[in-house]
This record gives C-alpha cells, structure tokens and sequence, in this order.
C-alpha cells in the first residue's frame, strides 16, 4: 500500500484537549472485524461523537462546524491501549493527515507514520499555545513542515522542532510504505548481492 507524500501541510485544526485517549476511545473494539480500511472515518471517535441511536451529539468536536481542517490537536498520552492498526485507518479515513500531541503511544506512533499519518509530538508548553492559537481563532493555520521537521502557528510567530525517525521520514516524504522503498533501492540491493557472490 503505497501512501499519499507529505512534505509540507498548512491547514486548520480541530482541538481535542483530552488527555490519554487509547485507541478503543478512537475506534471501539466492536468495529474491529473489519480487514479492509474502507469506512473507518465515519466511526472514528464514534461513542463520543454519537448518541445511542446514532445522531451526531452537537457537544462533540468532530460535530462542530466552527473547527474542521486536516490536523488533530490532541491532549497528551495519545493513542495509548491496546495495538489495533485500526486506530491509524480510522484517523486517515476521517481526512486528517496530521495528529499533534505532547506524548504519543510507541504502537499507536508506528502505526500512524505506516498509514501515512505524521505523529508530531511537541512539548506541553507548545501544545498549550496551539489550544489557546484555536481557541483563539479556530481557522487559525498551523504549519508542518516534514522536510525541516518544524511545527508553526505563522499568525502568533511560534514555531517548534520535532522528532521523527530518519527512515519513516524519508518514506512519507516519497510516499513510500516498506515495499515502496525496497523496490527504490531494488539496484543498490542487486549490486550488493552481485558483489557478495563473488
């Protein structure tokens, strides 16, 4: 599964100041026999973003017209739980290409950056200065820029590096997944098995 380049995203936020939401909060348990992604999105925080008899509940972020855009701003300890892929699918599903947070969950982290989602994780102070940029002014854009690894709020001039290992990195920026990038470097591979026979 090839996944979409991601270089450079500016864009509007939706906010979601909840800390140590696990990945049954993301997509509950109930979802999970599905084996394809197909349809993930319309049920990504579905206990929280809908009533019993399944109408949007108005009180929820993803139900609010005022925020929409293609990053998620999350409280910290993001993804935490148990290791269902599911969570990723459900989070790209819903168009979102970008999740910042202050802590991700190592499983939750991997799985995001294998379906082409960038983790960004900042400290707590920049966090709370994004929440307050969208409280602010909930189109505000943030930028994320992958090639110089840097997160910014251009309206308020705050900016912050980030983290991100250099081989997932280097995938998202060609919209490589594992396969993609062994069949890039398919004649390195050839030459170093063509030199090892002799």
């Amino acid at each position: 599964m090839s996944i979409d380049k991601f270089v450079t995203l500016e864009s509007s936020c939706v906010p979601l100041p909840i800390e140590n939401v696990d990945t049954d909060q993301i997509i509950p348990a109930r979802f999970l026999k599905a084996t394809t992604r197909e349809g993930f999105g319309d049920n990504l925080f579905c206990d929280w973003r809908y009533d019993k008899n399944g109408n949007p509940k108005p009180d929820f972020v993803l139900n609010n017209p005022v925020y929409s855009g293609q990053i998620l701003v999350a409280g910290k300890n993001f993804g935490s739980g148990s290791s269902r892929e599911h969570a990723a699918w459900a989070i790209h599903g819903y168009g979102f290409k970008a999740v910042v947070s202050s802590f991700f969950a190592d499983i939750f982290k991997n799985n995001s950056l294998n379906n082409g989602i960038l983790p960004v994780q900042v400290t707590d102070g920049f966090l709370a200065q994004v929440f307050d940029a969208i409280n602010e002014n909930p189109k505000v854009l943030v930028k994320v820029d992958l090639e110089n690894q840097t997160i910014s709020v251009p309206a308020k001039g705050i900016s912050e590096k980030f983290d991100i290992n250099p081989y997932k990195k280097k995938c998202l920026i060609n919209g490589y997944d594992d396969i993609d990038y062994l069949i890039s470097i398919s004649e390195n591979i050839k030459a170093w098995e063509a030199k090892a026979e002799k």
